[in-house]
């Protein structure tokens, strides 16, 4: 029997290989090997060339981290620290309308989150320091959020919604890893159901009314909780038929 089938948003970086200075299609291996763990199994989605058919062939999607969302997007002009990827915000603003849709079960990670609240008609903070006075969201400037020292992540407590979805995958209160300095100020049709409790910085949203609608700010792909992994890939798998089997990893 086969895997539930998990599609990885991805994004196109320029790197040596092999001596040569290549376009290559990029993800950390850690979402993957945290699909295959939970019992899916991972596919790139490029950003280069977009369209909504590669949903006809995935159980599920997750809509991974990185840069930032161009405040175009709900209306804002750019504040000097952002670093927005035109190309990726087209890609997926237009993935996660078509499989928000669909009700094809979603993971947002982080960035994957974000893009959930404005592709709905919400809005971000785009510099959370100026909002909260803070920058222990993320660690300290310089640090490099691929690598493998955890001292890469701000660490910090979320409190989840009593009676959520959330709340009853991972518990009341959860310990997080996190890198980010942009955040959800409007969850356009989302219910938010967890924060920061330190600075009420939202950090979980959710949909009752889809068959599986979560997005995380932290990621925990980096970690050893992957429960919410293994929600998608249960969802996925009762999308697509599949008993409880088609997840032994």
């Amino acid at each position: 029997m086969r895997r539930p089938l998990i599609g990885l948003t991805s994004y196109a970086e320029h790197v040596t290989y092999n001596g040569n200075d290549v376009m290559a299609g990029m993800l950390p291996m850690s979402y993957v090997k945290a699909v295959h763990a939970t019992g899916g199994r991972a596919v790139l989605i490029t950003p280069d060339d977009p369209g909504t058919d590669v949903l006809e062939s995935l159980d599920g999607i997750v809509f991974a981290g990185g840069g930032d969302i161009d405040p175009s997007h709900w209306g804002a002009e750019r504040h000097p620290a952002t670093e927005a990827d035109s190309g990726r915000d087209a890609a997926e603003l237009m993935l996660m309308r078509a499989a928000l849709e669909a009700d094809v079960p979603v993971l947002g990670v982080c960035r994957g989150m974000q893009v959930m609240a404005v592709a709905t008609g919400g809005s971000l903070h785009q510099h959370l320091p100026d909002v909260i006075g803070h920058d222990r969201h993320r660690a300290a400037a310089g640090t490099d959020p691929l690598a493998a020292d955890a001292s890469a992540f701000g660490r910090h407590d979320v409190e989840l919604q009593r009676g959520s979805r959330a709340m009853a995958l991972l518990g009341g209160r959860i310990t997080v890893n996190s890198f980010h300095h942009q955040a959800v100020d409007d969850p356009g049709t989302f219910t938010i159901s967890g924060w920061c409790p330190d600075d009420r910085v939202v950090e979980i949203l959710e949909d009752r009314d889809r068959e599986f609608a979560l997005g995380v700010q932290w990621h925990p792909e980096r970690t050893g909780d992957l429960r919410v992994f293994a929600a998608l890939a249960q969802a996925a798998a009762r999308r697509a038929g599949l008993g409880t089997s088609a997840l032994a990893a």
